[in-house]
């Protein structure tokens, strides 16, 4: 079939390749004009024949709605939207309400699989009325994994539900991801162990931690030795914000996957304000020494403070760290705004209308 993408950039460009390797011919506009095929929204709609399909797979907030927006206006009754991209499911809703008196579908994809969908397939969450997401199964067969459907694709239910399904998949993702991280650092803690590569490696067949991700860890392990030179510095997604805050609303405990976010907060603080505040108090009601940033001198020698395989936090006599005092409020800023979205509505300060999404951080 003929299929409209928006969106090219390192998701949405390897998709369309993938859709045409299945035989599918695919129409692309990206605002970087070396990746697309026409020159407007208008044209990849012209483009296409009755009863027409356009995937969406750009940023999400006002990128998304403004585009679905435009196709509002240029599509026809009986055509289908598909959203792709990271939105909030609470969104989708929003954007049906923009097609549906128009007679135009709309389904909710999230997609998973990264830079490695090409080869090996997305893992696809799709939310829709079922005639709708029937009329784009040829595409979602296409871009799946190999092997049965129900192992690769669901229709996981109403308007929504693909990008909830989604949030909850990252938010695993990431619980996942720091269990592995946490059994890394205390293999490297222990002087015994001599092959903390090898113990992941070992893993990787025949036990129950074995896993895709454990499988990139062995890989990024052989290709960055230790992780050597490696920032903790850690970005996060919209969705694992998500995922926590739809788990308070609901009343669902989730301790692991809050754990992890919280982590990668952590992870950005040359020095926690909140431990500090701790250390003071421990001094308050215990008598126990303090350490100031000049001062190693109170630290207990017979304790061990950080492993062997840590880099512990340098500070010269004097030196100030981020926080310190109000001048740096524009270095607070400034490292808020490279996290990504923190109000966890999916809005963002991106001009309107589709990109590559090349600075797209969520993980997938």
């Amino acid at each position: 079939m003929k299929i409209g993408m928006i969106g090219l950039g390192k998701m949405g460009g390897n998709m369309k390749e993938r859709l045409a390797r299945a035989g599918h011919e695919v129409v692309g506009f990206d605002l970087d004009e070396d990746l697309r095929d026409v020159d407007s929204v208008q044209a990849l709609v012209e483009a296409l024949e009755p009863p027409r399909v356009v995937w969406v797979m750009v940023p999400h907030g006002k990128p998304t709605r403004s585009t679905v927006e435009e196709l509002g206006d240029l599509m026809d009754e009986g055509d289908l939207v598909i959203e792709g991209g990271n939105s909030h499911f609470s969104e989708d809703a929003e954007l049906d309400a923009i097609l549906e008196p128009k007679g135009i579908g709309y389904v909710d994809c999230g997609v998973s699989g990264g830079i490695w969908g090409l080869e090996n397939g997305y893992g696809l969450m799709c939310g829709g009325r079922p005639e709708h997401v029937e009329m784009a199964m040829p595409v979602f067969d296409a871009l799946r994994p190999e092997g049965p459907r129900e192992e690769g694709f669901v229709h996981a239910g109403d308007v929504g539900a693909g990008h909830y399904a989604k949030m909850v998949h990252n938010g695993i993702e990431y619980g996942l991801m720091h269990a592995y991280a946490e059994g890394f650092e205390l293999l490297t803690a222990k002087d015994i162990v001599k092959d903390v590569k090898g113990c992941f490696q070992a893993w990787t067949r025949g036990t129950v931690v074995r896993s895709w991700l454990l499988d990139l860890l062995v890989k990024a392990l052989d290709e960055t030795p230790g992780l050597e030179g490696i920032s903790e510095y850690t970005t996060d997604s919209g969705e694992g914000r998500w995922t926590v805050e739809e788990a308070i609303e609901m009343a669902v405990p989730m301790p692991v996957i809050s754990a992890a976010l919280f982590a990668r907060f952590a992870s950005r603080q040359e020095n926690s304000p909140a431990m500090q505040a701790v250390a003071a108090l421990r001094g308050q009601f215990g008598g126990h020494a303090v350490q100031m940033l000049d001062d190693a001198s109170s630290k207990d020698e017979d304790q061990v403070e950080v492993h062997h395989g840590a880099e512990p936090k340098h500070d010269e006599p004097g030196e100030r760290r981020v926080g310190d005092d109000e001048a740096d409020g524009a270095q607070q800023e400034a490292a808020a705004a490279e996290a990504g979205p923190s109000s966890g509505t999916g809005a963002t300060e991106s001009p309107a209308g589709p990109t590559s999404g090349s600075g797209d951080t969520d993980d997938r």
